[in-house]
């Protein structure tokens, strides 16, 4: 993995990973700055994609056409869909799938996407790995979990939401981007990986929540992120 794509949907998720950017070049593309440079020895490109599936889609699509990136870790925040994630607290996706898609009309499971082989997206081990322990280094005072990220073009604030992805997906977290990154990443054939750290419950104490515990959750992903990229 000698050139790694890190894509996060705001800019509080990447501000502090460009800071940290040697010999920085940046590119526009699709209204998104793609910043090319180093972290160590490591070839990274960091990117701001935007809100939602179709923007995480685009954008990792230009990383690989136009940047030819090896591997793709998308970071970030998430509502927690388990009692025992708090807020804080970090999820590594084990797979991803998107929670609004519904086909069941033609005789898909929900969550699965028409004429595609799986019903949801399996994450690289060794990122995988690499990132649970990396967490447990840089961020001692929280826990790090191994689960499903479901994500869909929606923030999930109502307990009815909350309850029905824990019934019918058994995920982890709930977000807009992961899904549609993993996909990507599937469909071209390389690894990736989705780090979420928890800024709400998503219930109905999540707008409540999210601004308050926005940027400390984004600074454990972004301690995370670097440490991996050290690593791998």
């Amino acid at each position: 993995m000698e050139i790694i794509g890190i894509i996060g949907a705001m800019e509080i998720e990447v501000e502090a990973l460009k800071a940290k950017l040697e010999d920085m070049v940046v590119t526009k593309k699709a209204s998104m700055e793609f910043c090319q440079g180093t972290i160590g020895e490591k070839k990274i490109v960091v990117v701001r994609s935007g809100i939602g599936k179709v923007n995480a889609a685009v954008c990792t699509q230009i990383l690989v056409d136009e940047f030819h990136v090896e591997a793709v870790i998308n970071t970030g925040i998430a509502g927690s869909l388990k009692n025992e994630i708090n807020i804080g607290d970090i999820v590594v996706s084990t797979d991803a799938l998107q929670h609004d898609m519904d086909a069941r009309k033609f005789g898909y499971p929900k969550g699965q996407i028409p004429q595609m082989e799986v019903f949801s997206f399996i994450a690289d081990e060794t990122l995988r790995k690499t990132a649970v322990e990396a967490c447990k280094k840089v961020n001692p005072d929280i826990s790090v979990f191994e689960g499903r990220v479901v994500s869909g073009d929606q923030f999930v604030a109502d307990a009815e939401v909350k309850d029905d992805l824990i019934r019918e997906f058994d995920g982890f977290c709930t977000e807009m981007e992961g899904a549609a990154i993993a996909q990507a990443a599937y469909l071209n054939d390389i690894p990736f990986v989705v780090l979420r750290a928890i800024s709400d419950k998503a219930d109905n104490s999540a707008t409540m929540d999210y601004p308050t515990f926005e940027k400390k959750a984004a600074e454990h992903c972004v301690r995370l992120t670097e440490e991996m990229i050290k690593t791998l």
